[in-house]
């Protein structure tokens, strides 16, 4: 075979037949999902839900909606936190613009569309699309949900701490440290002085006293990682059953977790019975934030029990200033937490709640979001959420549940066909050495097994009439 070189100067043809261009095969995991949505008239129901948001005849024909949350959903398999990217990943890609239902000539929707069609569309929209996920785990007999664990965390919102101002006077930062330095006596004070005597006063950034206005809905919350951030705070409710999502709902940082818990569970059961199922919820696992008096007597009031974990506290609980369904809720819950069932129940909230906080914020890209508004955050998570549900779909449907996934299947497939292959070796070899010592102990011949394949060592090993035979 000869050396090719490359051509350093090509003189491009003018016209190209679209017939002629090479053609990579889809990815096969966007090829399933697109025939699991196809059987599901996917399209179908959304184009009839997003129909009357749009005029009937009047303008040019927007985004179809069911190329609008696919590429939403094209974010969460790839990991694109922004919409930018979104809209240039599929622009690169063949394989996603088969994916959307674009050919190789037609382009495809820029960031600014998806903003103007979020824009558009209320968040009802969003939450059907989440429940109709859910009727096709419904569809598949993989939804329970009677048993749930809820849990948040916290995402980084679109606005920076240099930027917050005061709420009563309108001040920023610099200026409010100017004043206070006035107070005290310091005129004139420099950038240098004023950051000394940031250094050395007690200061403590409130939410009731300071504000984004870029972001008036993101609140200050420390990260779990130490930093100060503005943020807004997720809470996932997860069926302990199938480990699909139940409710994913969007808050305010600073509102408490016994606050938010019942919107939270209120929108799990909401969207089962969207998804055509007819469970209730009856057990809901908690960590120690939920372990508040009103959410314990609520969840009692509906009939489910709770399993929150409780707090260490250093004092003993006075129950006579407070309703006597406080007292009684909480005693159920201790007794139920400290049985066998509330620690199962503990392990598997830990596990599911944690995974799909995994799934969706780190490996999904929902941790830092783009948007701004309580609005706006979830309608974009709610998407997100939607695509952790196909993706546990995906992986009890056809063994992958990412794109990426298969990148390892592989690897994984080699190094198991080499260990069935060690396993092989190991029992072949003891049975060859197990014929040959019956063979030596029968005084035919002296047997020792010469190296070589394994018939060498058998016909060496035989006697020269049954090697002949």
């Amino acid at each position: 075979m000869a050396l090719g070189r490359r051509k350093r100067q090509r003189q491009s043809e003018l016209w190209v037949p679209t017939a002629e261009l090479p053609r990579a095969a889809g990815h096969p995991f966007y090829e399933k999902l697109n025939r699991l949505l196809a059987e599901a008239r996917f399209d179908e129901f959304v184009e009839e839900l997003c129909q009357p948001y749009y005029a009937e005849r009047l303008g040019r024909p927007g985004i179809p909606p069911g190329v609008y949350f696919r590429m939403l959903l094209v974010g969460y398999f790839e990991g694109l936190d922004s919409q930018r990217g979104i809209a240039w990943r599929c622009a690169d890609s063949n394989s996603l613009k088969t994916f959307l239902g674009y050919s190789l000539t037609e382009a495809t929707p820029e960031h600014s569309s998806l903003t103007r069609v979020r824009q558009r569309l209320p968040e009802s929209v969003h939450e059907q699309v989440f429940a109709f996920v859910l009727s096709l785990a419904q569809s598949k007999k993989l939804l329970k949900g009677k048993t749930v664990g809820v849990d948040a965390t916290l995402l980084e919102a679109n606005a920076a701490m240099k930027s917050i101002v005061r709420r009563d006077t309108g001040d920023d930062y610099k200026q409010y440290l100017r004043r206070l330095a006035e107070e005290e006596g310091i005129n004139d004070a420099g950038d240098d002085e004023l950051r000394k005597f940031d250094q050395r006063r007690k200061k403590r950034v409130s939410n009731k006293d300071w504000r984004s206005p870029s972001d008036p809905d993101a609140r200050i919350m420390k990260l779990k990682d130490g930093r100060t951030h503005l943020a807004y705070k997720a809470e996932h409710a997860v069926d302990l059953d199938s480990g699909l999502l139940l409710a994913a709902t969007i808050h305010a940082g600073d509102r408490s977790d016994g606050d938010s818990l019942v919107d939270t569970l209120i929108a799990a059961q909401v969207n089962l019975i969207w998804a055509g199922s007819s469970a209730e919820l009856r057990e809901v696992a908690l960590d120690k934030g939920y372990h508040a008096n009103a959410a314990l007597a609520q969840c009692e009031a509906w009939g489910i029990r709770t399993y929150a974990a409780e707090k260490n506290e250093a004092y003993r609980r006075r129950w006579t200033d407070k309703p006597a369904a406080y007292k009684r809720s909480f005693c159920n819950n201790r007794r139920r937490v400290r049985g066998r069932r509330g620690k199962k129940l503990q392990k598997l909230r830990s596990e599911y709640c944690e995974r799909s906080f995994a799934h969706v914020c780190e490996t999904g890209g929902a941790r830092r979001s783009w948007l701004r508004g309580l609005v706006a955050v979830g309608k974009r998570y709610l998407i997100q959420a939607a695509g952790y549900n196909l993706g546990v779909l995906m992986r009890q449907l056809f063994g992958v549940g990412t794109p990426r996934s298969l990148q390892g299947r592989s690897a994984a497939f080699g190094a198991a066909f080499l260990r069935a292959l060690g396993g092989l070796q190991c029992a072949f070899g003891g049975f060859w050495r197990l014929l040959c010592g019956r063979l030596a102990r029968l005084a035919i011949l002296p047997i020792t097994p010469p190296p070589g394949t394994a018939a060498g060592v058998i016909t060496a090993a035989l006697p020269p009439r049954l090697a002949a035979a």
